[in-house]
Parts: structure tokens; sequence; C-alpha cells
């Protein structure tokens, strides 16, 4: 019997993979190429669409030869992308109108700024369970619709088309300029701040305020469903799944039930709750919104909080301080003091994300003395994880009727030891990770294969799920929360930093 496998295409903000995985959730072969970035003004974060569509077309058949397998082994393809990063194109002749503006882009600040004031949060939240943010789609159409002369006229003439990188590489698969799928998942497109969730279909009240005409917009589909076959790079290979990156991962981690939290731990950070089929509103700065939807069923929804800078303030310390050669030896040098002698860092290099939401604040280090050495900024470092993933959790804990009892985590970070045991200590419950740590790839993979039918049911796919490490909290709850409170006034200051004028 011939051997068959799922596809993953894991298009991320910095690279695009190729993922085979088999039956029991195995990791068969892997193809990565990683495309530019582009920052042509402070702020601003842009990427090369067709390059991206470049890599997926190499991706794909090394990732067949690294098997050694023919594309009529693959049962079904499944994508998971980088949630947010807009694109816009031009349907006739599949080019994009200008570079994909990506999810860390800022360039709409003064928009979003404006929409808090009028109308105001309240406006949004209730009709799309979103606050104004430079991290959705919308404010980011309505930016290019204001500065690029004539597109808003050729959008409502149905010349252009809207989509996140899902719905871009969904296009180009199924036949592009001859008759190419344009469409979405329900996880994407309940982050444009255009969607009703609850129905989860395009709100007429919010194309009207961001003037996005309907004709632009992709259709929404179930996260997991039999979308149609490949015409390119793979032709008859049926295309079953689409998922936000995040809500791939909480996938992957078979975080099936109501209160399972997974956090995802790269250059940013991302922490999500299954809240089940009921719509949780957020009062306490943290993002409602769809987790999945498997075909006809109903949708399971979630609370997120992303976190702005994790990975990259160890990056910091290594390209910007000299304080260590490589990532890795953040935590050796983390381990060479007890504590962080005092020291605090809130690393709000471009403000804070959840659950502040405030663009204006700004990084600080606090607690400063003669005794400080790079060893406690390095362990500061890495407590500012901490302390930042205890803010979410403490938010999410108040928000939803569950209490987090354990936390599933994932991404790069999580190979450092010591991180985990105070991710465990500051939140007092364990953390673990699975022994499969592609788990925004396997998500992909996961509600690929269950709508081809090549695994029968969740319960299947949690068999699948193996322990592979975990951390047990070891800190006394006094110093815990004493910790904490110095932590927060360390925020305080982040948040009351104030922008000098500027020199005329």
């Amino acid at each position: 019997m011939v051997e068959r496998y799922v596809m993953s295409i894991d298009q991320g903000t910095t690279s695009t993979r190729c993922i085979l995985f088999d039956h029991a959730g195995r990791l068969a072969s892997v193809a990565q190429r990683e495309h530019q970035q582009y920052f042509p003004r402070p702020g601003w974060v842009e990427h090369d669409a067709v390059e991206i569509w470049r890599n997926l077309q190499r991706v794909v058949p090394e990732a067949l030869s690294n098997a050694r397998i023919d594309a009529e082994q693959i049962s079904a393809i499944g994508i998971a992308n980088q949630r947010e990063t807009t694109v816009l194109w031009d349907p006739r002749t599949g080019v994009p109108l200008g570079r994909a503006i990506v999810w860390q882009d800022t360039r709409t600040a003064p928009l979003v700024e404006d929409l808090t004031k009028q109308p105001g949060d309240e406006f949004f939240i209730e009709r799309c369970c979103l606050p104004p943010s430079t991290y959705f789609s919308a404010p980011r159409i309505r930016w290019l619709f204001d500065h690029v002369e004539g597109l808003e006229r050729r959008a409502r003439d149905g010349e252009v088309l809207f989509g996140t990188m899902e719905t871009w590489l969904i296009w180009n698969l199924t036949g592009g300029t001859d008759g190419g799928l344009h469409i979405t998942d329900a996880t994407n497109a309940s982050r444009t701040m255009l969607i009703d969730i609850r129905t989860l279909t395009w709100h007429e009240g919010l194309m009207d305020f961001f003037g996005v005409p309907r004709p632009m917009l992709p259709e929404i589909r179930p996260s997991a469903a039999s979308y149609g076959e490949a015409r390119a790079v793979l032709p008859g290979v049926p295309l079953t799944a689409a998922l936000g990156d995040q809500q791939a991962a909480l996938f992957g981690q078979t975080c099936f039930s109501p209160g399972e939290a997974k956090c995802t731990y790269g250059t940013g950070s991302f922490l999500m709750m299954n809240t089940g089929t009921d719509v949780v509103r957020s009062r306490h700065g943290l993002l409602t919104t769809v987790a999945y939807k498997i075909a006809d069923q109903e949708t399971v929804y979630a609370l997120e909080g992303p976190i702005a800078v994790t990975g990259s303030l160890v990056q910091w310390f290594r390209d910007r301080l000299g304080l260590i050669n490589s990532a890795p030896e953040i935590e050796t040098l983390a381990r060479t003091v007890e504590d962080n002698g005092g020291c605090y860092i809130v690393p709000a290099f471009s403000g804070l994300f959840a659950p502040h939401w405030r663009s204006d604040a700004r990084g600080v280090i606090v607690g400063l003395t003669s005794y400080i050495t790079k060893g406690h900024l390095a362990r500061a470092a890495l407590e500012a994880t901490g302390w930042q993933t205890r803010e979410v959790v403490d938010a999410m804990n108040a928000d939803s009727p569950f209490v987090l009892e354990q936390l599933k985590v994932d991404g790069g970070m999580t190979s450092d030891h010591l991180l985990m045991q105070i991710l465990a200590d500051v939140l007092d419950v364990p953390v673990v990770r699975p022994l499969v740590a592609e788990t925004v790839s396997l998500g992909a993979a996961y509600a690929a294969g269950l709508a081809a039918g090549y695994w029968p049911d969740l319960e299947v796919l949690r068999r699948n799920w193996h322990r592979a490490a975990q951390w047990l909290p070891d800190m006394e709850g006094e110093r815990r929360e004493w910790e904490y409170e110095c932590w927060q006034r360390a925020v305080e200051r982040s948040l009351g930093w104030i922008r000098p004028p500027k020199r005329s």
C-alpha cells in the first residue's frame, strides 16, 4: 500500500515552508525559503506577494523530493498564514497593486487614533468584536484608498481584489487569472474589522464605514472544508483547509475543549484560549476571534492576547547591545545570577499590545544600580516574557468563565528551559511542550486531513498529541505577587512615556 501524506503550507512573516505529515502526525519532510523584508519608512513593513508565491512554487517540489514521493501521494493541502497582512491585486493581470502591508506595520496609527475618538472603540466592538488597531486589515485598505490615486474607484469598478496571504495563495493555486478561487477562511476574515463574527458574513455597516466595496472581498469559507482542487504546483490535489497561523497553532496543540490554551513564543507571542461556541466579549483588553470552523459544524471562538515583543527582545540583546553572540546564549547568561537583582525590562519598542493597546508606550529598564550585571539584564529580559504572559492570562481569567489550568507552548523560544520555568512560576500552572514543535504547520495539516477524511475525528488528533517536556511551578506565592507588583510599576513608567515635541 502506498503511503499517503497531508501537505501543510505555512506562509509566515519571514518565510514560506512546506511540510508533509503522516497519519501519526509526524513530520516527514520540510522545505523552506525566506522572503525579503522591506522597511521603506519608520513603522512601515512590507512584503513582495509575488516573491512569496514564487517561493511556494519552489518549496512544494523540494518537500516532495526530500520525501521521495509523488504528488499523487498527497491527500490534501492545508494553508496557515501570517494574519492581517494585506495584499491588493488586479484580477485581470494577477499583479499586486503595490507591496503587501504586513501585520506589524503601523502606518495607519493616525487613522486608528481618530477612530478611537470618533466613533470610538464601542462602535467597532459591538459589530466585529475588535477595537480599532493598526493590527487589522480594514484600516490598511482605507489607508491605501486615501494614498493611492484612483485605487478606490478601481475597487468600486471591480478591478481590485483584497486578501490576506492565504487568499492570495489559494487564488494563484486554483487558476489565478483563469478562474482562481477568491476565498478566505473564517479565522482570517475575523481579523479584518469587516465581519460579524457571529454570522461569519461581511458586515454592511462596517464596509460602508471604511468605504470597502463588496466585490473586492473574498467569499468566507469554513477553516476545514473542500475548497476545490489545485490547478498549479500540485494539479488535482484537493485544497481543504486554511487558518490564520495562531489559530492553526491552537488546532495543532489539539486545544479543542473550552478553557484549553496555547501560547506561541516567537518574535512576538500569541496566547489563545478556546472559549467554545460562545462569543466571549473581552472587557480586559483581549481580542475576541474565531478559533476555527469545521465544515458545517458550529463555529468555535477564542480569546487572544497578542504580545508584541518577546523573541525580538533577545534579538535586540544580540544585535544591538552585543551582549550575546547567539539567541540561545541568553539562557546561559541569565543562569549566571540567581535573580534579576531588582531590575525589570518592559520591551515596548513600538508600544504595548494586549492588554494595554498603547502604541505610545515605550520601552523602559527600571531598578538599575551599580550591582546590576549583564547576567541580571539577561534574566530580566526572559522574565519580561513571563510577566507579559501573566498580564494576558490574568485578563483571560477575568474575561472567561474558564480559569487557565495548564499552558501548552510552542515556538522557537520554548527551547529555553529557564524561560519555561519562569513561565510556570509566574503563572502558577504547569507549562507543557509538545513532541512535534511545528504546531502551526501541524494545525493546518490536521484541519486539511480532517476535511479530506484522512483523519476521522478530533479524538484521533488528540491521541496524536504527545508531551515532550513539562515545567511545574516552583515559586513561593508571596514572592511571585511582590515581583508582579514591581513589574506593574515598571509598566506604568512605560505607559507614562511622553513623546518630545518636534523641533521646528
